[in-house]
C-alpha cells in the first residue's frame, strides 16, 4: 500500500501555494517565448482554438493523473512509481517511468539554464540601452556574439543555476513556496504592464484580431499536431515535476479543481504573452511568424525603436527570467527529492551534487554554439540533440505512460479515493479521457515527431 502520510520533504501550506508552484512549473519560456511564435507560424486564432481544446481534452486529464499519482505515492517520482506499481500489482518495469521523468527534467534543466542565462544577459543589455537605434542586422549580431562567447554564456548559466539551487536547497515551504509566492505575482504584474503598453500601440486591435479571430483556412494538419504537442508540453507533464509537487499536496485538497485552475492560469499567461507581443510586433512592421528568434532577435528591434522601449525591454526580459526560474526549480526538485530519499543525505548536500552535475552537463549546450559547433549527433549539435531527445521523445513517452498507468494499471478504487470527484459520472469521464483519448493523441504526436506522418510537415 502506498504511503498516504505527509511526504518526508514537507507539504504545501495551502491549495493556493500548490497552484502557484505548479503554475510556476508550467509557466516558463514555453509560454512567453514559444507560444507567441508558433501561433504566428500557424495562422493565429484558429491555432489558438485547437490549442485550447487540446489543453482541456488532453492536458488537464494527464495533469490530474500525474498529480494524483504523486499524492498517493508521497515520494520522489522514482519511489512513487515503485510504491504504486506494488499497490496495483503491476509489472515491475512500470517503475522505470519514474526514472524517465526525473532524467528528462534533469536533462532539460541543463540546457534550459543556458537559455535562461541569455534572458539574464538581455536584462542587462536592455538596461544599458544596447537595443536603442540598432538595426535588425546589429541586433542579430548581438545575439550571435553572445552565443559565440563561451565565457559570457558560462557566466550567466552559472548565475542562473546558483539561483535555482539556492531556492531548492531551502525546502518545500522555506524555498519553493516562498519563491513562487514572489515570482508568480511578479510575473503577472510584469505581463499586465506589457499588455497595458500594447494597448497604447496603434496595432493593439490588429494583434487581438490575429490572436482571437479564427481563419480555419490557415489551419493545417501540422498546425493541429503542433497545438496538441504544445498543449501537452506547456503544462510540464511527463517530467516528474507535477508528480513530485503533487506528493506535497495535502489530502483534503481537490486534485481535479486544482488542476483545472493551474491549466487555466498557464493558458492565461500564454494568451497574455500573445496580447502583449503581437501589437508590439505589428506596430513596428515586424513579422509575427519569425520563429524562435522572435524574442532574442525580433523584439529587441522593437524595444530599440519604440517610445519607452528601454523600460519595457527591461520588464520583458525580467519577466522571462522570472518564468524560467519558476520552472527551473520544479525541473530539479524530482532529482533532489530522490537523492535525499535514496542516499539519506541532507537537502543542501543533494542540491550541491545535483546542481553541479546539471551545470556541468549544461556546458555541453554552451559549447555547442561555439567550440563544439562542428560536433554533431545525427546531424544535430549537442544542444539540438538534447532538446530533441527530451522534448520530442522522452516527454511524449512519459505523458503516454502516465496516462496508461493511471487509467489502466492503477485500481479504479484507488484513483477514485484520491480524486474524490463526488459523482461517478465525472470519474468515468476522466478515466475514459486518460485511458483512451489522451494516450491516442499523445501517440499520434509521438509518431509525427518520428516522421511517420511526413505529409503533416
Amino acid at each position: 500500500m502506498a504511503d498516504t502520510n505527509q511526504s518526508i520533504h514537507g507539504e504545501w501550506s495551502s491549495r493556493f501555494a500548490f497552484i502557484l508552484a505548479a503554475t510556476g512549473s508550467a509557466v516558463g519560456l514555453g509560454n512567453i517565448w514559444k507560444f507567441p511564435y508558433i501561433t504566428g507560424e500557424n495562422g493565429g486564432g484558429a491555432f489558438v482554438i485547437v490549442y485550447l481544446i487540446c489543453v482541456a481534452a488532453i492536458g488537464i486529464p494527464i495533469m490530474i493523473a500525474e498529480t494524483m499519482m504523486g499524492r498517493r505515492g508521497r515520494q520522489s517520482p522514482i519511489n512513487t512509481l515503485k510504491s504504486l506499481t506494488e499497490e496495483a500489482g503491476g509489472h515491475t518495469h512500470w517503475h522505470y517511468l519514474g526514472w524517465l521523468g526525473v532524467i528528462a527534467g534533469f536533462l532539460i534543466l541543463s540546457y534550459y539554464s543556458v537559455i535562461a542565462g541569455w534572458s539574464m544577459a538581455y536584462v542587462i543589455k536592455a538596461f544599458t540601452g544596447s537595443f536603442s537605434g540598432e538595426s535588425a542586422t546589429q541586433i542579430s549580431s548581438m545575439f550571435s556574439d553572445l552565443q559565440a562567447s563561451p565565457l559570457q554564456q558560462t557566466f550567466w548559466h552559472t548565475i542562473f543555476m546558483v539561483a535555482t539551487m539556492a531556492v531548492v536547497a531551502r525546502g518545500v515551504k522555506g524555498g519553493l513556496e516562498k519563491a513562487v509566492r514572489f515570482l508568480m505575482p511578479g510575473l503577472f504584474i510584469l505581463l499586465m504592464l506589457l499588455v497595458a503598453y500594447a494597448m497604447t500601440t496603434g496595432a493593439y486591435l490588429q494583434g487581438l484580431e490575429f490572436l482571437f479571430k479564427p481563419d480555419f483556412s490557415e489551419l493545417t494538419a501540422a498546425s493541429v499536431l503542433t497545438a496538441m504537442g504544445h498543449a501537452f508540453f506547456t503544462l510540464s507533464l511527463g517530467m516528474g515535476a507535477i508528480m513530485v509537487y503533487g506528493s506535497y499536496l495535502p489530502k483534503n485538497i481537490s486534485i481535479a479543481k486544482t488542476a483545472i485552475m493551474i491549466a487555466g492560469a498557464d493558458t492565461l499567461v500564454a494568451l497574455l504573452a500573445g496580447i502583449a507581443i503581437f501589437p508590439i510586433v505589428f506596430s513596428n512592421g515586424l513579422e509575427a511568424g519569425s520563429g524562435p528568434g522572435l524574442i532574442f532577435e525580433t523584439l529587441p528591434i522593437a524595444f530599440g525603436s519604440m517610445t519607452g522601449g528601454w523600460l519595457f525591454g527591461i520588464l520583458f526580459f525580467v519577466l522571462l527570467v522570472f518564468a524560467a526560474l519558476s520552472s527551473a526549480i520544479s525541473l530539479i526538485e524530482p532529482a533532489v527529492a530522490w537523492c535525499v530519499e535514496h542516499y539519506e543525505v541532507e537537502r543542501k548536500q543533494a542540491c550541491i551534487g545535483m546542481g553541479f552535475v546539471t551545470w556541468l552537463l549544461g556546458m555541453g549546450t554552451v559549447f555547442s554554439f561555439n567550440e563544439w559547433s562542428d560536433v554533431t549527433i545525427f546531424g544535430a549539435n549537442f544542444f539540438e540533440a538534447l532538446d530533441y531527445l527530451t522534448a520530442n521523445l522522452m516527454l511524449p513517452l512519459g505523458g503516454l505512460f502516465i496516462a496508461l498507468f493511471a487509467g489502466r494499471i492503477m485500481l479504479a478504487k484507488d484513483s477514485k479515493d484520491e480524486l474524490d470527484l463526488g459523482k461517478d459520472t465525472l470519474f468515468d469521464v476522466w478515466r475514459f479521457l486518460v485511458s483512451y483519448v489522451a494516450p491516442a493523441a499523445v501517440f499520434i504526436v509521438f509518431l509525427n515527431v518520428l516522421g511517420v506522418f511526413g505529409i503533416f510537415s
